[in-house]
């Protein structure tokens, strides 16, 4: 049994299925000279809906996947694919498995057996294309999940089912990465805690710390040694080793790792198991939906939002790991998930004030008082820098205000010393910051959508280390001109903006952080509505 595929029901229902589906046997009658025209037609007219189903049929002549004598092995493996698709938190309802089961009984003419055909390749198409890149639409969802579904064509779906042997094909369309394997463990085993019923009493009290005893420090006790942080023990102190699992539990989650079980602890304490699987279940969707064909790349680089973290990997390690600053918790100001390539840096950047923050935070200012800011300047559309005593402020509103607001390079800039682009239609990127004191809170919503990095020049030379023999030297040299200046990287890098809220490392325990933006509970409402159910299994 693998991780991607666990047993969740017992064997003799899905036997007995795969029986009762061998023995459909198209009847003599069906295969009458001349039937093929009607089974021909029948296909035709049934998956004129879907343009890649009907180009497969039309191209391979209208050859049959499904309802030949030749294909119960292919009906086989799509069957059992279909009654385990709850084990990916896929919801199971919308493929239909019984139905495509009844699909091939009692087919008694050519037309008949044309449209189970493409009832079944439908299922099919179906089930594949929501395991390989997700059940949901993003934008549906959040205005802010603005990423691109690896979507593949219809027609490469079943052709490849068509060629390849059919368990491989259906197990292929499982996201090989291993994060993805290591969540679907993650899964099983909290559904095998849920069915033994969870972890017992949650804690009573807003705050413990070393020290102290009562009953709220057994509960803590008790609750850390279900989770499996403390090795059992009868103390009812707050002693050295429930301040140790404490704060293995606090970096767990993200928290300052004080051993202290202050509020946000208690708080993340007391989530249940129930909430944990929601998480799972919504963290294998998102993973869905950066199953990308060529992988992540080989050298790539992860934002994750809510864990306020940027890192390099190269050949699946992380090589580089700085803190990070994100969207603030406003709707226009959260930072949007999506995928693009890094192609360069720009170090000494200009900051070209976005127009909504010049227009309706600057403008006022300066209305008031024209020297307000005064570390921008205003360029016209040509170009030109306007002197501030030739512009009557007061004679513009934010529609019609003329001007762009920059501010130079220089070490206060708003952007710093560097910014790393990935030119996309948000405008977003990740650059320097002059509020280093930022980086030190723990919960780091404070831009208006880029990414601001803590280790920017270590970042920008980690970048360079593939295309210079001296990366920091090069860097630094182009530093200390003061000039805006464009370094192109040989080799763009893929760049994922992802939110992920819980993930299983490869060792150690798993990861959980705050859902933010609460994109992750309207995800959740998505999967329920579809029809994704929580399940707890016998171990």
């Amino acid at each position: 049994m693998t991780d991607h595929t666990r047993a969740a029901r017992p064997f003799f229902q899905l036997s007995a299925a795969l029986a009762l589906l061998s023995a459909a046997v198209l009847p003599q009658a069906a295969r009458a000279e001349g039937g093929i025209t009607a089974f021909k037609l029948a296909v035709a007219e049934a998956a004129s809906d879907i343009d890649g189903l009907a180009a497969f049929y039309r191209e391979t002549d209208y050859t049959d996947l499904f309802t030949g004598a030749d294909d119960a092995d292919r009906r086989f493996a799509v069957l059992n694919a279909l009654l385990n698709a709850d084990d990916h938190g896929l919801p199971a309802g919308r493929y239909a498995p019984q139905a495509f089961r009844s699909l091939f009984d009692d087919i008694d003419s050519e037309r008949q057996r044309g449209f189970a055909e493409v009832a079944a390749a439908k299922m099919f198409l179906s089930y594949a294309r929501d395991m390989e890149s997700g059940a949901l639409e993003p934008g549906s969802i959040d205005a802010g999940i603005v990423r691109t579904l690896p979507r593949r064509d219809p027609a490469k779906l079943l052709q490849d089912l068509a060629e390849g042997e059919p368990t491989r094909v259906l197990h292929d369309l499982i996201p090989p990465s291993p994060h993805y394997a290591r969540l679907m463990r993650a899964k099983f085993e909290l559904e095998t805690t849920l069915a033994a019923g969870g972890w017992g009493e949650t804690v009573r009290a807003n705050a413990l710390r070393p020290g102290e005893t009562g009953p709220s420090v057994i509960q803590l006790r008790d609750r850390l040694v279900a989770m499996g942080y403390l090795a059992p023990t009868a103390t009812a102190t707050y002693d050295g080793s429930i301040e140790a699992a404490v704060r293995q539990f606090q970096i767990d989650t993200g928290l300052e790792p004080d051993g202290v079980a202050g509020a946000s602890t208690i708080r993340n304490i007391n989530v249940e198991p129930v909430q944990r699987l929601q998480q799972v279940l919504v963290g294998l969707e998102r993973e869905r939906w950066i199953n990308f064909e060529k992988g992540l790349g080989q050298r790539h680089i992860m934002v994750n939002i809510p864990d306020f973290h940027v890192q390099i990997y190269d050949e699946g390690k992380v090589s580089f790991e700085t803190r990070s600053v994100v969207g603030r918790q406003r709707e226009d100001k959260r930072t949007p998930e999506f995928s693009d390539m890094m192609d360069h840096m720009v170090i000494n950047p200009t900051w070209h004030v976005p127009r909504s923050i010049a227009t309706l935070e600057y403008l006022p200012n300066m209305q008031r008082n024209p020297n307000a800011h005064s570390y921008l300047r205003l360029v016209d559309g040509a170009g030109r820098v306007v002197p501030r005593s030739a512009i009557n402020f007061a004679a513009y509103t934010p529609g019609n205000f003329p001007f762009d607001m920059q501010q130079p390079p220089s070490n206060s800039n708003a952007l710093g010393l560097v910014k790393f682009m990935f030119p996309n239609p948000w405008n977003i990127y990740l650059h320097d910051s002059p509020a280093k004191n930022l980086f030190n809170t723990e919960v780091r919503t404070h831009s208006s959508g880029c990414v601001r990095l803590a280790r920017p020049f270590e970042f920008g030379y980690a970048l360079l280390a593939k295309q210079e023999d001296d990366p920091v030297g090069t860097f630094q040299r182009i530093l200390r001109t003061g000039q805006e200046t464009r370094v192109d990287l040989e080799n763009p890098v893929p760049v994922h903006i992802t939110y992920r809220t819980v993930w299983a490392p490869v060792r150690g325990n798993l990861q959980y952080r705050d859902d933010v933006y609460g994109r992750d509970r309207l995800l959740w409402s998505a999967l329920e509505r579809a029809g994704v159910a929580l399940r707890a299994v016998q171990s």
